[in-house]
């Protein structure tokens, strides 16, 4: 049996903001409280029932939403309410995610669960092997889900992502500079684009569908602790980009502490001291792993590792001190850290959340604050599928794909 219908008195107050896509605004209020009656969504959007009527028979005609009787409560007087929900069977997008070592791609629903994902390291790694392999990759997963109609494509990675032009404008991990890969992409595949950096691309996942979506709406900042590091914040649900798409640019961040060089020729910059590279190097040279990849050593730490642990938790500190900053700097509802430690180990959480405490001058209740991404085991194939989703909640009339409701 599936959820419980929405009932109006479980819907939380009116927000006083209104959405400029009433269809968004529909679909986004179903993701949110269904199975839900028409009558139900009319009054957590603020729209007429009549503006309802109409757009909910869009959504179902796209398939991006259906009628759930089985989820009707006893029958009353008047007219019976069919609920509705968001539909998982039919529609779906793709994400991928580049990464320093791999590539991953998923195939996910519209509720932001993954149907399928593959990663593969990198052969080569400039920019026309990684999307050769990244298209080829893309028709494998369409092949083996025929009946999934893929609504588009989410595309994030680290660096400077210019998501106004699809443009990788620099990423000097991999050495790209101004990779127009969303075209290139949209070439390969024949589906609409969207790309993004990473703590933008995974602040929207949060938004949409994380463990405290409704405080992040208000006000959300996101750090992503990777092989680069970088941030994103929101406000009242819209996640800021800046004029030329470059904001979140912390790799320099100078943080008390940091020891290791960076390549920009300094010391104490944040993204040298915690990048997963330096800490794998760390845990091979130290034997604690004996494969250099960051699951490796949580896993180590894990199973019981005390040297794993505390070479988690050192990094924990750091990243720590630099959340600090950033919690004192915008005071957000919300501070989501993605990074692989806090994210499943709870020891490097509680280590993180005791280091913000220290360095922040805010005040703030660092439970309530501060949260690991709710995506744990699953960051990077959210990343991208989270990028294309937000677009079909944006606005999902204007998607130019037509589906059938299964």
């Amino acid at each position: 049996m599936g959820r419980p219908t929405t009932r109006r008195g479980d819907l939380p107050p009116i927000d006083a903001r209104r959405s400029r896509d009433s269809a968004g605004a529909v679909l986004r209020a179903v993701l949110d409280h269904g199975p839900i009656a028409r009558s139900s969504v009319a009054r957590v959007t603020r729209l007429s029932a009549a503006s309802v009527t109409g757009v909910v028979s869009s959504l179902l005609d796209r398939g991006l939403m259906c009628e759930v009787p089985e989820a009707a409560g006893p029958p009353g007087i008047g007219r019976p309410h069919v609920p509705l929900d968001i539909q998982v069977e039919g529609a779906a997008v793709i994400g991928v995610h580049i990464a320093v070592p791999r590539i991953t791609v998923s195939l996910l629903d519209l509720r932001g669960r993954i149907i399928a994902q593959v990663q593969e390291p990198h052969g080569r790694t400039d920019p026309a092997s990684v999307i050769a392999t990244v298209a080829a990759r893309i028709a494998t997963l369409r092949r083996r889900h025929p009946r999934r109609r893929v609504l588009g494509l989410g595309l994030a990675t680290g660096g400077w992502v210019d998501s106004l032009t699809g443009t990788i404008v620099e990423h000097p991990a991999l050495d790209w500079r101004d990779v127009r890969i969303g075209a290139a992409l949209a070439e390969a595949t024949g589906l609409p684009v969207r790309t993004d950096n990473n703590s933008r691309a995974l602040l929207r996942a949060e938004l949409l569908f994380g463990a405290v979506a409704g405080r992040a709406r208000e006000s959300a900042v996101h750090l992503f602790v990777g092989n680069v590091v970088d941030v994103a914040f929101a406000t009242g649900g819209a996640i800021h980009q800046g004029p030329r798409s470059a904001s979140g640019a912390v790799a320099h961040l100078p943080v008390e502490g940091c020891r290791e060089a960076c390549s920009c020729g300094r010391v104490g910059c944040l993204q040298a001291a915690v990048s997963e590279r330096v800490l794998v190097r760390r845990a091979m040279t130290a034997g604690l792993i004996d494969r250099p990849e960051i699951p490796a050593l949580v896993k180590a730490a894990a199973d019981g590792s005390a040297g794993a642990l505390e070479l988690l938790r050192d990094r924990a500190r750091l990243v720590g001190r630099a959340a600090a900053l950033l919690l004192d700097l915008f005071d957000p509802e919300v501070l989501v850290v993605a990074e692989a430690g806090a994210n499943q180990l709870p020891e490097c959480l509680a280590t993180l959340r005791a280091e913000v405490a220290a360095w922040s001058s805010a005040g703030a209740e660092m439970e309530r604050v501060v949260h690991p991404s709710s995506f744990p085991g699953t960051v990077l194939a959210v990343a991208g599928g989270a990028v294309a989703l937000d677009q079909v909640y944006a606005s999902p009339l204007d998607l130019g794909v037509r589906l059938r409701a299964s």
